[in-house]
């Protein structure tokens, strides 16, 4: 308990709590805080001024971040016929059809992304209950229900996410590792803010983001000076 104390004396004495920083400033404090044994994701959240219970102030859309999130993410495929070598080829990890919907209403999980074929989805519907709550459910707006699976499987893999506003108005989305350089978090982030920027809905009235906050998984939470985002 000792250790963990000390190290978040040395994390709090290097930055001031209440203070805005330059993106450029937040990710050296993140950079500079005392190491721990694994490669830190780096998170942005962005506190917007939308009301996520109307349906036409809903903020959602993908992005293709720059330089990925430094994550290796697992994608399954759910289709049937020809797609599935094409799937396959593009570097799927799972690819199938009525097996491995049985396999997920069985609770199996082993995956981040799942992207299906219109010819499934009266199939894929079945999978509400498990894919619904963690996030996974293909969509057409993110692009996961497609006919192109080849492109869809190659943009994850390369670092297309997707975003969306919680119950709270908030953004939380992953934009790299602690260890990328400077530069490439930087790409990522006005990537990120850029793009929720394009998604804002036409009815959103007053201000669309009203604070972001740049964070590591055992690091502080760094407030943004929004200017710095703007020209994003």
């Amino acid at each position: 308990m000792g250790k963990r104390s000390k190290r978040r004396k040395q994390i709090e004495n290097s930055f001031d709590k209440e203070k805005l920083y330059s993106l450029e400033e937040a990710i050296q404090i993140l950079q500079s805080c005392p190491p721990v044994k694994f490669d830190q994701s780096v998170e942005l959240s962005i506190k917007t001024g939308v009301d996520p219970r109307k349906s036409d102030q809903q903020v959602r859309s993908t992005v293709l971040l720059p330089h990925g999130t430094g994550k290796q993410l697992r994608v399954l495929v759910l289709t049937k016929g020809e797609n599935e070598k094409k799937a396959k080829d593009a570097g799927a990890d799972f690819v199938g059809n009525d097996e491995l919907i049985q396999k997920i209403q069985s609770g199996w999980t082993d995956f981040d992304a799942v992207i299906a074929t219109p010819d499934m989805m009266r199939e894929v519907g079945k999978l509400g209950k498990v894919l619904g709550p963690r996030g996974l459910m293909p969509t057409p707006k993110a692009g996961t229900v497609t006919t192109d699976v080849e492109k869809a499987v190659t943009e994850i893999k390369k670092g297309k996410v997707e975003f969306k506003v919680d119950k709270s108005s908030v953004i939380n989305n992953a934009v790299g590792k602690l260890s990328f350089q400077k530069e490439q978090l930087v790409d990522n982030v006005s990537a990120l803010v850029s793009a929720i920027n394009r998604a804002k809905p036409a009815t959103a009235k007053g201000q669309f983001l009203k604070s972001i906050v740049l964070s590591s998984t055992m690091g502080p939470g760094v407030n943004l000076e929004m200017s710095t985002l703007a020209s994003s």
